[in-house]
Order: structure tokens, then C-alpha cells, then sequence
């Protein structure tokens, strides 16, 4: 009796944990924005502006141009979680600065390309620590950049990282390889796919397969616990590629928002992908360890502790999976 109430006491907790992370899971604002310039004619350019947008509200990031800079013909569209503004300028960048406001209150980076007429093109990236671009100085964004933009996209992207987490929970010690390999070329294959063949399926049904992915993963987690064996017991390897295929476009939004940089497309996925698996080795060991380390210490309760992981993966995946068809039919 006093298990079972402890039990329930922690999956309350679990739901309050649950609104605490709801908000930030949902609207990942790690995802960086983009601000393309390219001049069409002697002092003449055409500006694009993306941004993410969050529960329907922009991050207040504004891209602020030299004052001899006058702007013409702006407009506006909006399409899934992403702000999209165009406008022309007329100046001459040469000299002066291209900063964002707002960049340093928020967790986000911007990617910022120059492209001239006379062929040469700047790229930089832009961070809360770093804001400003100086136009006399040249710079540029290397393709290793995509590899930091992979680990953090995994690192924060909280679904993504309870899914993994609930592969571990589902799966054997002996299977657990076999199950990450699994998961890791089926993202990799459409990930690929989108970024380089521009296979895409929509963004909002894939968000919602991949809220009720982790929801199954949380309910076919506790019916091992419970000692019911399941077809995704018997081949969780087959079921991590199935779903890691829905994952991999989902991987490959995080992409949509900034492009690949012309001449080293195949680098810089390659070095996204890679930073996605550092980052999700690094999740990995970690929970491996902390469930090492909780095992010497109260192996009594790891049952207990196995099944409140479960039971809140489950009320998180089911909660995004409600929560982003309800932001799809209500918007």
C-alpha cells in the first residue's frame, strides 16, 4: 500500500514537473533564425528575415541596419512556427554595422549571409554574446558550425530527448546498441533526404507522430515493467527506425530555418548529424550513469523509479501530442 502510494505521489509530481517543461519543450527557442542580404544591384539589396515564432508570439529579435540604410516594400508572411520578412534597402554596405536587437535575452543564434554582386559573400553567425556584425571586417561561418547547431538542437530539443530516453527504459541492456543504431540511420536517412533531395512531409503532423511516439514508448515502457512482453520488446529495433524516420524530419525543421551554405551542403548536414549523435551519446551516458549511480544507492526503488520515468514520458507525449493538434486546428 505505501509503495503504491508513493507511486502516486511521484507521478503527481511528475505532473507538476510537466508545466514547468511543457512551455519550454514546445517551443524550442533554441532554434536559430536567419537573415540573408543580397545585393541585386549597385547599393541596392533585397533583405530576408526569418525568425521562429513561439505559441504564436515572435521572439522580439530585430535585425538593425546602418541609418544611411532606407528601407521600401516590406512584407510579411507566416507560415508553421516561423516569422518570414522581406524588404529592400538602399545603401551601401561597405562600412558600419548589421546588429539584432533583442539576441542577448534570448537562447537562440542567427545565421547572417551577405551575398554581393561582385561574387563575394559573408556569413557569420550571431550569438547572445555576440550580436553585431562589423561590415569592415571580414568574416565568415564555417561549415563546423552546423556541428554545434546538431548537439544543441538534441540537447534541447526536450521530445527528441525523452524519446531516446524512453528507448532506454523500453529496451534490454544487450539491445540498447542495436536500437540507438537503428534510430540513428533512419534520422540520418531522411534527414538527408529533406536537406539535400527536399523530400519533406508537413511540419505539424510530424510534430504530432512524434509526440505520440513518445507517448507509446512511455506506455510500452511500463508494460515491461509490469513484465508483459510486447512486439516492440520483441524488435524495439525495428520500431526505433520506423519512428526514427518521422524523427529525422523533424531534425531536418531545425535546418529548414537557416539553409545549407552553397558549396559545402553535403559538410555541414554531415557535421549536423554528427553533432545530433554527440549529443544524444552525451544524454545516453549520462542517464546510464545516473541510473548506475541511483542502482547502488537505493536499488530497492529502481523499480519505483523506472516507473515514474515511464509514466511521465508517457503524460509528456501525450500532452504535446493534444497540445499540438489543438495549436493546429485552432490556428
Amino acid at each position: 500500500m505505501r509503495s503504491s502510494l508513493a507511486a502516486l505521489r511521484a507521478v503527481l509530481s511528475c505532473l507538476v514537473v510537466l508545466l514547468a517543461f511543457a512551455r519550454p519543450a514546445f517551443a524550442h527557442e533554441v532554434r536559430p533564425a536567419y537573415l540573408e542580404i543580397v545585393e541585386t544591384a549597385p547599393a541596392e539589396f533585397d533583405v530576408t528575415w526569418k525568425q521562429p515564432v513561439l505559441d504564436g508570439r515572435r521572439l522580439k529579435l530585430d535585425p538593425v541596419f546602418p541609418e544611411a540604410c532606407t528601407k521600401t516594400h516590406e512584407r510579411a508572411t507566416s507560415a508553421g512556427g516561423t516569422l518570414l520578412l522581406r524588404w529592400h534597402i538602399a545603401c551601401d554596405l561597405v562600412s558600419g554595422e548589421i546588429r539584432i536587437d533583442g539576441l542577448d535575452r534570448t537562447l537562440t543564434d542567427v545565421f547572417v549571409r551577405l551575398h554581393r554582386l561582385d561574387g563575394n559573400s559573408t556569413g557569420v553567425v550571431l550569438r547572445p554574446g555576440h550580436t553585431v556584425l562589423d561590415l569592415t571586417v571580414p568574416s565568415g561561418a564555417p561549415a563546423a558550425t552546423y556541428f554545434r547547431i546538431g548537439v544543441e538542437h538534441i540537447l534541447f530539443g526536450w521530445d527528441h530527448l525523452l524519446f531516446v530516453l524512453g528507448m532506454v527504459l523500453l529496451v534490454r541492456p544487450s539491445q540498447l546498441l542495436l536500437t540507438l543504431t537503428a534510430f540513428t540511420v533512419a534520422h540520418s536517412i531522411t534527414l538527408a533526404a529533406a536537406s539535400l533531395a527536399g523530400i519533406t512531409l508537413p511540419g505539424p503532423p510530424v510534430e504530432i507522430t512524434i509526440a505520440m511516439s513518445i507517448a507509446l514508448l512511455g506506455a510500452e515502457a511500463i508494460h515491461r515493467i509490469q513484465g508483459r512482453m510486447t512486439l516492440s520488446q520483441r524488435i524495439p529495433w525495428a520500431i526505433a527506425f520506423g519512428f526514427g524516420l518521422i524523427h529525422g524530419f523533424g531534425f531536418a525543421g531545425a535546418l529548414a530555418e537557416i539553409g545549407l551554405p552553397k558549396g559545402a551542403k553535403v559538410l555541414a548536414l554531415l557535421l549536423f548529424n554528427l553533432g545530433v549523435e554527440a549529443g544524444q551519446v552525451m544524454f545516453v551516458t549520462a542517464v546510464l550513469a545516473l541510473a548506475w549511480i541511483f542502482y547502488r544507492l537505493a536499488s530497492q526503488r529502481m523499480v519505483l523509479a523506472r516507473t515514474v520515468l515511464a509514466y511521465f514520458i508517457g503524460i509528456m507525449g501525450s500532452y504535446w501530442a493534444i497540445a499540438r493538434i489543438a495549436h493546429g486546428f485552432f490556428t
